[in-house]
């Protein structure tokens, strides 16, 4: 019988969406599930964009360039500079997605068996992206009691080696909602233009973030034109996960020319999605206000209401709409089963990303679930509260 690949089976399974299966079976049963597990925003996606797809008048559905629309990469250009970078429409590549804009960045600077070097926790995907590019995570770990802030720079100097290429950051952070200091991220661009790596930074939850704090982009950091790679998409931004639109950005033209032919490898991005991401730049600054003062009240109905459970430490997200929560549980990966699979309040229950999966060192996170506040406010609480009642029961 034929076997698959050494590389296929080192694929991580998704921590965010492997209890999917209880899940399924736990609403089968009549239960009603809140997720919590799955950083899909209810937020409405802007009118403006739907409607440019309804409208748009097409006969044949035709291959777009393999960068993208130019008319997209215009205004997308147009965007960041209103947003302080200075991107031309030449230094940005339209994706499948940020997912594949990460995937052309690992295969444009990284080779099989280099290493890149990522704070941990993060994005889970960063692993099987790595893995499917044959490149080694190297982590250095941050902390709750430091609120998941950049660790020391000796730390990263003491991971690089000949086969270090990249540093790569979520900005703000998934799945911590930490955000970067103009300070820290002039520490990274420091490091490693004194080592000559590339920082890629992930930078897909840039306009959440709450308190008054300001969001500082790789891509503002005078000298390292060279060095910096960033990660954008639609999803969050937009509401429109669904459409997978991301895009790669990055002043240094070989990094450019070397993404280029993997887009070209993969023909073009999807054309109705293009359509909707490039009307979506239309939407005005007013649904922007309102989604970012519902996601700052629901961060502080949920670190308020986490706050309320014996055992429970939570990280205060600065952005994103994520949190990590320490719970007072051995193994996270078994409560969240067991919440889905053994138990109810009243015919409802919660779903959440067991933490583990969020870092690639073993044996650390395994008492961390990642929130997603995704929720409204109301559903917020009542999942919060069917958490304390399972947590006083649990059997641990």
């Amino acid at each position: 019988m034929p076997k698959i690949s050494n590389k296929g089976k080192q694929m991580p399974e998704s921590p965010i969406r492997k209890l999917v299966p209880y899940a399924e079976a736990a609403k089968k049963r009549g239960h009603k599930v809140y997720h919590l597990n799955i950083g899909q925003p209810d937020i409405k996606t802007p009118e403006v964009a739907l409607n440019a797809v309804k409208d748009a008048d097409i006969s044949v559905l035709e291959y777009s360039h393999s960068a993208g629309f130019e008319s997209y990469r215009n205004k997308l250009s147009q965007y960041y500079k209103n947003q302080g970078l200075p991107v031309e429409s030449q230094d940005i590549i339209i994706t499948t997605g940020g997912s594949e804009a990460l995937l052309f960045a690992l295969g444009s600077v990284l080779d099989q068996d280099d290493e890149i070097i990522i704070p941990e926790p993060f994005y889970a995907n960063y692993n099987g992206f790595a893995t499917a590019s044959g490149v080694k995570v190297v982590p250095v770990i941050s902390g709750i009691e430091e609120n998941f802030a950049l660790p020391p720079i000796e730390a990263f100097e003491k991971l690089i080696t000949p086969r270090t290429k990249a540093i790569l950051i979520c900005n703000p952070g998934n799945p911590t909602g930490y955000l970067y200091s103009e300070e820290e991220i002039q520490k990274l661009a420091d490091i490693v233009k004194k080592h000559d790596l590339f920082l890629i930074a992930d930078e897909v939850y840039r306009e959440f973030t709450y308190d008054g704090y300001k969001h500082y982009s790789v891509m503002n950091v005078p000298g390292l034109e060279e060095y910096a790679i960033m990660i954008d998409s639609v999803s969050k931004r937009f509401s429109m996960c669904g459409a997978r639109i991301g895009c790669i950005v990055s002043k240094n033209k070989e990094v450019m020319a070397t993404a280029m032919k993997f887009a070209q490898a993969r023909l073009s991005p999807p054309t109705y999605a293009q359509i909707a991401s490039e009307a979506a730049l239309d939407t005005p600054q007013s649904y922007f206000d309102e989604v970012i003062t519902e996601y700052k009240g629901r961060r502080d109905t949920l670190v308020s209401e986490l706050n309320k459970i014996p055992g429970v430490k939570v990280a205060v997200p600065k952005g994103a709409f994520y949190c990590i929560a320490k719970l007072p549980v051995k193994n996270a990966d078994n409560f969240a089963q067991w919440l889905l699979e053994n138990y109810d309040l009243n015919g409802e229950t919660v779903m959440v990303a067991p933490a583990a999966g969020f870092y690639s060192t073993p044996g650390v996170g395994l008492d961390e679930v990642r929130i997603a506040y995704v929720l409204n406010k109301e559903d917020l609480v009542k999942s919060v509260h069917i958490l304390k009642e399972a947590l006083a029961v649990y059997p641990n």
